[in-house]
């Protein structure tokens, strides 16, 4: 029996390779790309992660299994990578590298029935949203999403790999945030795999990751409340509050980029292994996955472990104990070592310690988020509180958590007012966001173990059977017509009280600890009360789903992409900033300078001085051709490309060689001076 179910392993392994290579002949639109990213992705993020996890023994878990497969696939990816930008190699080394995983020895393992029929479930259910995320995310890459995408075809498409190579410039410097591209090379990987464009990679993979998303934050929930309830109550309320209550998405439309992987799908899978691991009587071996986790959140996103470093620190402090410290130790030393790789990239970071003009610039941009002046200022709780009905719901229920199992009681209350004390007093917040930066300092707020204060409330109300099934309709009604959430840039405008019970009533909770008034958990109607309460934030979230997208005013006409792809790899194309921050993501080109917003503050990467060149090139009168010229060669600029609906200097032009025009774009040849 042990021989069959190592063959039957192997089957299912290889059933990934088999079918991206068989959906080749599929075509790279509809059902077929769904086919081919798919296959792609499980040859990249479940067949390494899996022969390895097999290897340490397979937890008992499906949700934490799913977790310890994902990390070591990104350590797996992270170690080829690193190979390969050592000895200057194509992606191709890297895949080679990756596929000798296959190679690892094999250990039968199982895990829980019933546990796995209810992760089954979850990811039935999760691929129902996928289709959802498919359909709401048809428009072109934009955004933050052109940034990534120029990274990932660089490494998809370059034949000389370094950390240095992917950068939008030639002669700039690696972004503090992504200075080791991990998620990037996945997102190649997938391209190269599936056959596909990058673009599409990043256009679509979001979908394919939305089932995964929901099991491995069914794993956390389990692991915590070591029941299936809980993990199914955590499943729904993840996408209660980071899914339905934004525009019917929300974070899951974006999983192809770090930042929302980073916080929908590592994070929870930090924490799902966390919880199996700090349980009596688990494998020691699990500590590993919680360190391979660990390293694969630091460098997809390194602020977020320090993150949920700092809600694992208040969940320590609560309830301290042995195998915790472990575990968090586990998640600090790999975690900091690459920290420590990353500290010069962050010293050359403008943002990094400010100076007392650049705080002020940043709250500026920041004002209508924050309280107080730019020499001390807080997280606002309207902006904390401005996540919808579900984020509402669980900041007032934070205080019920006493009432749940000890465990899962010092997880929500010291999780929880560790970050709100860091975001609500001016000292520890504004230091914060000087060492992290004020933009990133923010994002803390999105650490709240709100799905878990949420699925606590709702399984402590399942004893009310249909009563609490009726509360929960009631409750997620009410709210969600007071407040609908509002995810502007700017600000926030989500009602403040909520925030102040989470912190004070929290803080009050702690002292029922001591006394364990713990209410008997009812899974099933637990389930119903969470399902009861998403259902009206569901609805009113998908009603807004849009699947059309505007046209992109500044986008490349595709006889541009077609001629840019044909010019020399690593060539630098001069271009105003909107459309060189296109020209670096639908080609492996290099340019002189991007919107500032998207460049790295960083002294070799001079963003807004970049600007200031590109600016009086292309529409400052009084700017000579011998300064044009100067500019170009101060950029070693191998191409020049205008937009002929804006201005350019147009007798500068006409003694430049066209190597390509349509009835907006030209694109010339700039020899050397």
């Amino acid at each position: 029996m042990a021989a069959l179910a190592r063959h039957r392993f192997l089957l299912v392994l290889a059933a990934a390779p088999a079918l991206a290579a068989l959906a080749q002949l599929l075509p790279d639109t509809g059902i077929g790309l769904a086919i081919r990213l798919t296959a792609a992705a499980a040859c990249v993020l479940v067949v390494p992660g899996a022969l390895i996890q097999r290897a340490l023994g397979w937890p008992e878990s499906a949700g934490v299994a799913a977790a310890g497969v994902l990390a070591w696939s990104l350590v797996a990816v992270f170690a080829a990578l690193a190979v390969t930008f050592t000895f200057g190699a194509s992606l191709t080394l890297a895949l080679g590298l990756l596929a000798v995983t296959l190679l690892a020895a094999l250990v039968p393992g199982r895990v829980a029935a019933g546990d796995a029929r209810a992760a089954l479930l979850v990811g039935a259910a999760g691929v129902v949203f996928a289709v959802v995320v498919w359909y709401a995310h048809r428009g072109d890459v934009s955004g933050d999403g052109l940034f990534h995408l120029a990274r990932a075809r660089k490494l998809a498409e370059l034949d000389s790999l370094s950390v240095g190579a992917v950068s939008e410039f030639r002669d700039g410097g690696p972004h503090p945030g992504y200075a080791f591209p991990l998620w990037h090379g996945v997102l190649a990987m997938v391209a190269r795999v599936g056959g596909v464009d990058p673009a599409l990679v990043v256009q679509h993979l979001a979908a394919v990751l939305t089932p995964p998303a929901l099991v491995v934050g069914y794993g956390a929930g389990a692991a915590l409340f070591r029941s299936w309830g809980g993990g199914v109550a955590v499943a729904i309320a993840q996408a209660a509050q980071l899914g339905f209550a934004r525009a019917g998405t929300g974070s899951f439309a974006f999983l192809a980029l770090p930042a929302s992987v980073g916080r929908v799908l590592l994070a929870p899978a930090l924490l799902a292994l966390v919880f199996a691991a700090t349980r009596r009587g688990a494998p020691r071996t699990l500590y590993a996955s919680v360190a391979a986790a660990g390293l694969a959140l630091a460098v997809v996103h390194p602020t977020y472990v320090l993150f949920v470093g700092l809600v694992l620190a208040g969940y320590l402090a609560v309830r301290p104990r042995r195998r915790l410290a472990v575990a968090l130790a586990a998640v600090a030393v790999p975690a900091g070592l690459f920290l420590l790789w990353l500290l010069p990239v962050v010293r050359d970071t403008i943002p990094h310690l400010p100076s007392a003009a650049e705080r002020a610039g940043d709250f500026a941009r920041y004002a209508a988020q924050l309280d107080g002046d730019p020499d001390s200022f807080r997280l606002a709780p309207r902006t904390i509180s401005r996540g919808g009905a579900a984020a509402v719901a669980a900041l007032l229920v934070v205080p019920l958590a006493a009432f749940a199992r000890r465990r899962v009681a010092a997880f929500v209350l010291g999780g929880s007012l560790a970050v709100l004390v860091v975001l609500l007093v001016p000292a520890l917040f504004t230091q914060l966001a000087d060492v992290v930066s004020l933009s990133q300092g923010r994002r803390l707020a999105q650490f709240l173990p709100l799905p878990f204060a949420l699925a606590a409330a709702a399984l402590l109300a399942g004893q009310l059977r249909l009563a609490g099934v009726a509360i929960g309709l009631a409750l997620g009604i009410g709210l969600q017509l007071a407040y609908p959430g509002s995810f502007n840039y700017g600000g926030g405008d989500g009602p403040a009280y909520p925030v102040w019970i989470a912190l004070i009533g929290g803080g009050l909770a702690l002292l029922l600890l001591w006394r364990r008034p713990t209410v008997r958990a009812e899974p099933a109607w637990g389930v119903a009360v969470i399902a009861a309460f998403a259902l009206p934030v569901a609805v009113a979230g998908l009603g807004d789903v849009q699947t059309d997208a505007p046209p992109d005013r500044y986008g490349l006409t595709p006889g541009l992409v077609a001629e840019l792809r044909r010019l020399p790899e690593g060539d630098i194309v001069f271009a105003p900033l909107e459309a060189s921050y296109r020209v670096a993501a639908y080609a492996p080109l290099y340019v002189a300078a991007a919107p500032p917003a998207h460049v790295a503050r960083t002294t070799a990467n001079r963003p807004y001085e970049r600007r200031v060149d590109v600016v009086r090139f292309f529409d400052r009168a009084g700017v000579t051709d011998s300064e044009r010229r100067a500019i170009l060669d101060r950029y070693g600029a191998d191409w020049l490309l205008v937009d002929r609906t804006r201005r350019y200097p147009e007798s500068f032009v006409t003694g430049l060689g066209v190597a390509y025009e349509d009835g907006r774009y030209a694109l010339y040849r700039v020899s050397a001076s």
